[in-house]
């Protein structure tokens, strides 16, 4: 078994798909401690303790590596493009044209990703303006 994996990474397009997986979660990594410009750290600590430990802010930083709590760059993680896929999984069951694309094979299932993918999009701009809207409310963002 492990010849078979070291057989495996001798095969270039998987060395490169290996790259540029660390690469991106590099990137992810160090955008999860950059800080948006303009953020008061202590006011956005304080306004989250504030708040006590069974608040849905402490769940969802959990998800985003902490990143919300520093108010980082990519303080949403990953969490606009699950909810865009589970909401397109519940549409094509609601949403009789979305369920013959799901029928199609690759090409109906590429469309819906590309749908998956604008809905994140503007998922991820609704995430965000309601938490600057809800850290003002708190006072912790200028």
């Amino acid at each position: 078994m492990l010849q078979a994996m070291l057989n495996s990474l001798r095969s270039p397009e998987l060395r490169k798909k290996l790259w540029f997986t660390a690469a991106m979660l590099l990137v992810f990594r160090f955008g999860s401690y950059v800080p948006v410009p303009g953020v008061e750290p202590e006011k956005l600590a304080a306004a989250l303790e504030n708040q006590g430990t069974t608040n849905i802010l402490n769940f969802l930083n959990l998800f985003a590596g902490g990143a919300l709590t520093r108010f980082a760059v990519f303080a949403l993680g990953i969490m606009p493009y699950i909810t865009a896929s589970i909401i397109m999984q519940l549409l094509t069951v609601v949403i009789p044209s979305l369920e013959r694309l799901q029928k199609e094979g690759e090409s109906g299932y590429a469309k819906i990703t590309q749908y998956t993918r604008y809905m994140t999009v503007g998922l991820a701009f609704l995430q965000s303006f309601a938490y600057v809207m809800y850290f003002r409310s708190q006072d912790a963002l200028p």
